[in-house]
């Protein structure tokens, strides 16, 4: 009977370590949204910008593919204007502060200089997406929400520009306007892809916040 009674102990001590060390990719969701220093800080920034969001619950959904840090960015507030976003899921904090200055300060800048009309929308083939680089076993920067594809723009009057139609086509005011704003998305993110990568970004732009590296084409 002394054995079991000093066995019971030992397996409550076991059980809880089991508890501890169990895989975090097991759990699809977190508890209530509580930001850490670090993620509180980004999201006092992002605030900063003027962008509409919503702070979103850590998420981990193995094979590398997470949202932590992430946020529901549903739109952007110009010098005199709304802007408003498309297709765009969970998005890294630092991404989407980046985005929303680029936005802000690079596209609808160059829409009003370029163009002569402000920005209304920024529309994009989405963030997250659990999977590799194309053709590669690396997981893309979108399997943590740390890219956005960027497929064309919205103006006041009525004009819409796409990626596709616009970066050897359209008139020459519009491919002017995609080659600044894609030249002045090389100075914000990290990584910047776009058609004149490779054909599988013909149709948009491709930004990521990559650490400690710098590639754009």
């Amino acid at each position: 009977m002394r054995r079991v009674l000093v066995l019971l102990p030992c397996l409550a001590i076991l059980t809880g370590c089991m508890g501890a060390f169990e895989d975090p990719s097991r759990h699809r969701s977190g508890p209530a949204f509580t930001p850490g220093p670090e993620a509180g800080q980004c999201l006092s920034s992002l605030g900063g910008t003027r962008a509409d969001f919503t702070p979103l619950p850590d998420r981990y959904f193995g094979a590398g593919c997470a949202t932590v840090n992430t946020v529901r960015l549903t739109g952007l507030q110009s010098d005199s204007a709304s802007l408003a976003l498309s297709n765009l899921g969970p998005v890294a904090c630092p991404l989407a502060s980046a985005f929303a200055a680029w936005a802000r300060f690079g596209v609808d800048r160059a829409a009003r200089q370029i163009l002569g009309s402000a920005l209304v929308r920024i529309e994009t083939m989405g963030s997250y997406s659990c999977r590799n680089v194309a053709g590669s076993e690396r997981r893309s920067a979108h399997a943590t929400a740390n890219a956005i594809d960027i497929s064309g723009f919205a103006l006041a009057d009525g004009r819409r520009i796409t990626v596709l139609e616009g970066w050897n086509g359209g008139t020459a005011s519009e491919r002017r306007f995609l080659q600044v704003i894609h030249a002045s998305a090389c100075k914000r993110f990290g990584t910047v892809l776009g058609p004149g990568y490779n054909a599988t970004h013909q149709d948009h732009f491709h930004v990521e916040m990559s650490i400690g590296s710098s590639f754009c084409r």
